[in-house]
């Protein structure tokens, strides 16, 4: 017994046992391939990430929410773009413009004409329609011609008053604009006539309605008229945006209604707001609903000049309400509650509340009650009217953008700004204010936006003595002084004659008020300073083009600066590989034979991008718990910059993930 090997007394060295160990052998190995499989196969999952067609933008205004660019106007978080900002321009179209030569020279009988001479000028003679005319092509060079209006009577006896419709030469948006002038006729000894003057923009006021009956003016009918640009905005023309009224109470009791109450959509930014209405306006036409709207705006107080919230804005001051309710139906608040306590009793009209957003349009489809009202709570972020449109929904119910245009009053004072300038000048935009003070975030943006700086800037892209239209946040304009020795500049506030207590826009705003005058606020500067930058031949923007420092501070641009060294086509070429973690087999095999729950990765992993590659980022312009993150941005480092004021987006790209340490995209 005590004779025995120790080696004997181990069943492992067995020969009848070689067979078990071999199989136990093969058996661990089998398990750790598969749980390294499976691993791998889970860090895979997380970082692959295709190319999903719900997240490309299906709309240009989509790109531009979405925008990250780097560019002064593109995603300014202070104007809202519109529908009309984002219609191509049909260039065939807008080729069909009135030539000189179109228009029939004046025939003039110089015969028997000795006492005519001082008899007043007949505005209604063809052969003045044609002397006005040419008139105006001849003096308006760089603007063509679409469409003059019949002259009619000026205020004397030799002054003829004409409109008409028009485009810059080189405009870049799908916009018609309009003009109605006084011209002064003289009559020669030999009763010749000639245009003596053209009166200033907007100086023919008798030719600005079209009065009932009056034969049309002169037009180029296109060759195609498939090819005639129809539907678009007409700055200029009379607004008409009076509420629109149901014309009887069958009309009402057959009509079905969507109205949106509380929330906390007031004193919000512009674009928060927007943002919100448009997801209304969308499920309305989605369920082919009348939108009950309220036209009553609370203006933030980002936008005023006492720096507190505002009330009793009206949506007309600031957007299109004709072209609203002309494209889509939609009905005022208080006038349809009028008609509802008038005829409700009698018709036995239905309301049906709904105060969870989630329950998604698609259930409401079906509902035949007479009012659809959502009421939102006091709880945000889960009382904004935008959450209506997240999930499932996003996909189904559009935002029709084109159906918001901005208003047509304060676009005419953009034209009359352009026309006092010929429609022939250069822009830049210079941002200084709390941002040049700002060394943290800016660095260079003070000295980079001096005049010494700008002067230099300029010197290979403007010409001297070139018409210069400056839209800049710093309040003293004598500070761009040094600008004038070698440019005409000009400032928003040179024409504030077209909102002061004299103008068009004052007298119509005022009378849109019920008496009370309108305050030309900070929004509707920003909006007109950013729309003439827009119309300058050529535009000049502090981010892109003055400074190198970013937008949103420092380290927050997503695209190469202009000049910067492109990268070696090899490293621009090179494939991507994945480098997996050293991992422990041992440690792997004895966590309990298995992959617990949390070893899972807690967020996608951070991948890094071929520099100056374009992302596209479609986070909504959101900050609360569940908003809709792009893939770029749900746990990523890369920043977002800011769409709307307050966002938190940085703060949610910063968070730190659990796994992005130890793997790596080239």
């Amino acid at each position: 017994m005590f004779g025995r090997s120790s080696t004997s007394r181990s069943g492992s060295f067995r020969p009848e046992n070689l067979g078990q160990d071999a199989l136990a052998m093969i058996g661990n190995l089998c398990f750790t391939m598969f749980v390294l499989g499976v691993l791998i196969f889970t860090i895979i999952a997380a970082t692959y990430e295709p190319e999903d067609p719900l997240f490309h933008p299906s709309t240009k205004i989509t790109t531009f929410l979405t925008s990250t660019s780097n560019a002064t106007f593109k995603s300014d978080n202070t104007v809202v773009k519109t529908g009309e900002d984002f219609m191509a321009a049909n260039q065939t179209a807008f080729a069909t413009f009135i030539n000189i030569t179109d228009v029939d020279e004046p025939v003039q009988s110089t015969i028997g004409c000795e006492g005519d001479i001082d008899k007043p000028i007949d505005c209604t003679d063809p052969d003045v329609f044609h002397l006005m005319m040419k008139a105006a092509i001849e003096q308006f060079k760089d603007i063509h011609f679409y469409r003059f209006g019949k002259p009619v009577r000026g205020w004397n006896e030799s002054s003829c008053h004409m409109a008409w419709r028009y485009r810059p030469k080189e405009g870049k948006t799908a916009n018609f604009y309009k003009d109605y002038r006084s011209f002064v006729i003289s009559r020669s000894e030999n009763c010749t006539l000639s245009v003596v003057r053209i009166g200033d923009y907007h100086s023919g006021g008798n030719a600005r309605k079209r009065k009932r009956n009056q034969k049309p003016g002169f037009e180029k009918v296109p060759a195609n008229q498939e090819a005639a640009p129809t539907n678009l905005p007409v700055v200029g023309e009379v607004v008409n945006d009076s509420l629109p009224v149901v014309e009887s109470e069958g009309s009402f009791n057959r009509g079905k209604y969507l109205m949106y109450t509380g929330g906390g959509e007031k004193c919000k930014s512009m674009d928060h707001y927007l943002w919100s209405f448009m997801c209304a306006l969308g499920e309305a036409q989605y369920l082919n609903r009348t939108l009950v709207m309220d036209l009553n705006i609370c203006l933030s107080s980002i936008y005023t000049s006492s720096g507190q919230d505002e009330e009793g804005k009206d949506f007309r001051f600031y957007f299109d309400f004709e072209h609203l309710k002309e494209s889509a139906s939609v009905l005022d608040n208080n006038q349809f509650w009028s008609d509802w306590n008038k005829w409700n009793q009698k018709a036995g009209l239905t309301l049906n509340l709904v105060e969870d957003f989630r329950v998604t349009p698609m259930k409401l489809a079906g509902l035949e009650d007479t009012l659809i009202m959502r009421k939102f709570g006091s709880v945000e972020p889960d009382n904004y009217w935008y959450r209506v449109c997240e999930g499932e929904t996003e996909s189904v119910v559009q935002r029709p953008w084109h159906l918001i245009w901005k208003s047509r009053r304060l676009m005419d004072i953009v034209s009359g700004i352009s026309n006092k300038l010929n429609w022939d000048f250069d822009s830049v935009h210079v941002v200084r204010g709390e941002k040049a003070k700002n060394k943290e975030l800016w660095p260079n943006l003070e000295a980079d936006t001096s005049p010494e700086a700008l002067i230099l800037s300029f010197k290979d892209k403007i010409e001297d003595g070139r018409n210069l239209y400056i839209a800049t946040d710093e309040p003293d304009t004598s500070f761009f002084d040094p600008l004038k020795d070698k440019y005409s500049t000009h400032f928003l506030d040179e024409y504030k004659y077209l909102w002061d207590e004299k103008s068009e826009w004052y007298e119509e705003t005022k009378q849109l008020n019920k008496g009370v005058p309108v305050e030309f606020d900070g929004y509707m500067r920003a909006s007109v300073d950013t729309e003439v930058f827009l119309r300058g031949k050529k535009q000049i923007e502090t981010f892109n083009d003055l400074t190198k420092d970013c937008k949103d501070g420092v380290n927050t641009c997503m695209t190469k600066m202009a000049g910067e060294p492109k990268m070696n086509e090899q490293e621009e070429e090179k494939p991507k590989r994945m480098v997996v973690p050293h991992l422990n087999l041992d440690s792997v095999k004895n966590s309990n034979m298995g992959i617990a729950t949390g070893s899972a990765p807690s967020s996608p992993m951070s991948m890094r991008r071929t520099p100056g590659a374009k992302m596209n980022c479609l986070c909504s312009p959101t900050t609360h718990v569940g908003s809709f993150r792009c893939r770029y941005h749900r746990n990523s480092g890369l920043a977002r910059s800011s769409m709307s004021v307050g966002s938190k987006l940085n703060e949610l790209a910063d968070k730190p993930t659990e796994m992005c340490d130890g793997l790596h995209a080239r």
